[in-house]
């Protein structure tokens, strides 16, 4: 059979759109592997950067346990210490997991562990120490010179691993950038020849070109708030734990002067000490809000509910927010029902129902009556906050609950925005809801409802 000239044609151009078909494909395939491969070095090298960022953390957390512990021989402070020292142990080992498959940066992490076993080790003498001898303050503070010194070393040999890690990270990238360079190369000139031998082809290869760009965008949108959401809460639980020790310092040692000054002084001169302590428990617990929210959004606020005496529970924070109130407020605590044992998480709901009293304390006149109200129903808990104070305008309701947000109608009240973010947060995890009823200029209701198992023994 004589082929026309233009079935040659078609034929050729078939022929060659599938040659070049199948060499795109092979060339594909192989940029797909280095792809795949530069993407899991990638990857590995993010995740040895951030377990030397958890490790250098850990280590952190310990020391300031330590210190809080010989300081004030706060049991919460040795178990926060202790938990840091078993995190810091098994950070080595997935480091160690990590490059076992890199000679060299396996030397420096002997050298780290024997480093980190060392300052381990002044850590123990140093609390056994303050349970031999509590004034040994001239040893303690021996014990500390050595443990800084240490911490400079292992500081030193985290910088020389992570300066690696950050050069072979930029040779993975730059290879990575190198493959889809050469292969939207190779992809156009191939769409460019099909477009000449048939236009369906092209369009087709095109549209998936296109396609193809969008999802490696949204990828790299995705790791960048990624990275920049772990970031965020690494840096505040940072912040949090270093702020916490300084105004920890402050705090008890207002108290112990108020203790010694006490019988010494007229109770009037005492106020300005009595305020010390008042804020610096007010900025601990935007410290707790602020690391409770960072926890929240990057999916690692725990919830443990335990069985809990609710109606001691609310009389016990009223008596708190009662002390931290400097305006005289007058707080009334409430129970419509009786309410003797309900599992919640202790901690979650002492933020909770604290952010609502002190929002409802600062933005009431002084003097102004205050609410905190429990009512116990079958298969759930209501909690109520009710305040005389400047109300919440109808146009603010649906933004309240979002970091940073602040009613229009605050002026010149001082605040950050964070309560009832941390309130909405905690809520979540309770499985619960809240729903505010407010008046300008009237006063505010907000009323929280935890769906839960009542236990009456």
């Amino acid at each position: 059979m004589k082929w026309s000239l233009e079935g040659k044609w078609i034929a050729g151009g078939f022929g060659l759109t599938l040659l070049l078909m199948g060499l795109i494909s092979l060339t594909s395939y192989k940029n797909t592997a280095e792809l795949i491969e530069s993407a899991d070095r990638v990857q590995h090298t993010y995740e040895v950067l951030n377990t030397l960022t958890d490790f250098y953390a850990s280590m952190t957390v310990a020391e300031s346990g330590r210190r809080e512990y010989i300081f004030s021989g706060n049991q919460q402070e040795l178990e926060r210490h202790q938990i840091a020292v078993g995190n810091m142990q098994s950070k080595i080992r997935t480091l160690q997991q990590q490059m076992r498959d890199n000679p060299i940066e396996q030397q420096r992490l002997t050298m780290l562990n024997s480093l980190a076993t060392q300052r381990l080790a002044l850590f123990k003498e140093s609390m056994a120490l303050y349970q031999r001898d509590q004034s040994a303050v001239l040893a303690q503070a021996l014990i500390t010179e050595r443990s800084v010194k240490l911490r400079g070393k292992i500081q030193s040999v985290l910088a020389d691993i992570k300066a690696t890690e950050e050069r072979l990270l930029r040779i993975w990238i730059e290879q990575s950038r190198s493959s889809i360079h050469y292969k939207i190369l190779i992809e156009f000139i191939v769409t460019i020849l099909n477009f000449v031998v048939f236009f369906g082809v092209y369009f087709l290869l095109y549209s998936q070109w296109r396609q193809r760009q969008k999802v490696e965008t949204l990828q790299r949108t995705l790791v960048q708030e990624k990275e920049l959401s772990d970031l965020k809460s690494r840096f505040f639980s940072m912040v949090s734990h270093e702020f916490r020790t300084p105004l920890s310092v402050i705090l008890v040692s207002s108290q112990l002067l108020g203790e010694i000054l006490q019988d010494l002084v007229d109770k009037s001169h005492l106020k300005n000490l009595y305020r010390i302590q008042s804020s610096a428990k007010l900025m601990n617990q935007l410290l707790i809000d602020i690391l409770t929210l960072t926890r929240a959004e990057a999916g690692k606020l725990e919830y443990k509910p335990e069985l809990l005496d609710v109606e001691a529970f609310c009389l016990n924070l009223v008596e708190d927010i009662q002390f931290f109130d400097m305006t005289h407020h007058s707080l009334k605590f409430i129970s419509n029902s009786r309410c003797v044992r309900v599992k919640l998480d202790e901690k979650l709901l002492y933020s909770i129902l604290s952010n609502l009293l002190f929002n409802a304390i600062k933005y009431s006149p002084k003097g102004g009556e205050i609410y905190l109200i429990l009512r116990c129903e079958v298969g759930a808990i209501f909690f109520q906050v009710k305040d005389e104070g400047i109300g919440i305008p109808p146009e603010d309701r649906q933004e309240i609950y979002e970091p940073f947000y602040r009613g229009q109608n605050v002026d010149n009240i001082t605040g950050t925005g964070l309560g009832l973010a941390v309130v909405k947060k905690c809520l979540e995890l309770h499985q619960g809801d809240i729903t505010v009823e407010s008046k300008v200029g009237a006063g505010t209701t907000f009323t929280v409802r935890i769906p839960h198992k009542i236990y009456d023994k």
